[in-house]
């Protein structure tokens, strides 16, 4: 009986200090707060309502160059960038242009050396502080327009029916060595291996 009395006392000691452990390793453990926690980087535009683009950032909107390409363009807002986040670049891109223009993408606007966060509508026309890469209408495709006047937003004008753009924003640990007037394929030659995050937002816009 004396016996069996000092097994379940041992037992009892040997619970006890696993529940006070337990209870201390809680203790040490430091609780993240949700503002502490990992945040992925957003880019919202209020040109881009319900999943719709305003009429006014492309053919049915009032601003357009001397070739009639539409040059008002949209304003964007990024949020929750990386750190070490050195500037932004960024892409907008037609791919469903692909059947309508001979078998690729209609890149609508390219820039890169961005340091700010928040973009204003038509600030394409009349930014100098950061550069702007040609778009789609230098093409044969497009008419061939200048390098000068391609070096800017050419908004939309979906030629057949509605289209779904994509802007592309990327979160960069450097500058980028562009000018305006780069191509494409060199803004993403030079963010290769420097792209800390990026984000899509679609919109849409009718024929």
């Amino acid at each position: 009986m004396k016996r069996n009395t000092s097994i379940i006392g041992f037992l009892a000691v040997i619970i006890f200090v696993l529940i006070m452990s337990g209870c201390q390793e809680k203790e040490d453990t430091p609780q993240v707060s949700s503002n502490e926690k990992e945040q992925t980087m957003t880019v919202t535009s209020s040109g881009i309502v319900n999943g719709v683009i305003e009429d006014k950032y492309g053919k049915r909107g009032t601003e357009f160059n001397e070739n009639g390409i539409p040059t008002y363009s949209l304003p964007l807002k990024i949020e929750n960038a990386p750190e070490g986040t050195v500037s932004y670049a960024l892409l907008l891109e037609d791919k469903d242009a692909f059947p309508v223009s001979g078998g690729f993408s209609w890149v609508h606007w390219t820039a890169a050396n961005i340091t700010k966060t928040e973009l204003k509508e038509n600030e394409s026309q009349t930014a100098k502080d950061f550069v702007q890469g040609v778009n789609s209408w230098m093409s044969i495709q497009g008419g061939e327009q200048s390098k000068e006047l391609s070096s800017f937003y050419g908004g939309m004008a979906p030629p057949d029916a509605e289209h779904t753009y994509e802007l592309h924003v990327y979160a960069l640990d450097t500058m980028l060595n562009l000018e305006n007037g780069f191509l494409m394929n060199d803004m993403y030659k030079q963010m290769d291996g420097h792209i800390l995050a990026e984000y899509t937002l679609k919109g849409t816009y009718k024929n």
